[in-house]
């Protein structure tokens, strides 16, 4: 099993930026993929990024160049720095975890944490 608890969200404006943390506990964390995924109003579910346990992040397209996933092994933290927010961004960021990076970035994840959500109004 594998815990995980999401922090940061919030409203901020266009152009701004917010840091999103994820608390992971569990056995063998090093052996999970972890990642965000988001939904917005009215949308799916969509992948934004994942990481490995040493491994260099991966983005969905629309997030490249603007956000940063990173992990902290030490502290079982991984956070995804965002900037240049803009209204489509807004959306409940959920922080998820898989042996398998292909389930994250399907969104089909074992493991998901309750979601924090960020505001960017338009």
């Amino acid at each position: 099993q594998v815990q995980l608890v999401e922090s940061g969200g919030g409203l901020v404006q266009p152009g701004g930026s917010l840091k999103l943390s994820c608390a992971a506990s569990g056995r063998s964390l090093r052996e999970y993929f972890i990642g965000w995924s988001r939904q917005g109003p009215g949308k799916e579910r969509e992948f934004v990024a994942a990481i490995g346990w040493s491994g260099s992040g991966i983005y969905t397209d629309s997030v490249k160049g603007r956000f940063t996933i990173s992990r902290d092994n030490a502290n079982n933290m991984v956070y995804l720095q965002m900037h240049s927010l803009e209204p489509e961004d807004t959306a409940v960021y959920y922080c998820d975890a898989d042996l398998w990076y292909g389930r994250l970035r399907t969104g089909d994840g074992e493991f998901r944490g309750q979601g924090t959500q960020v505001t960017v109004p338009s």
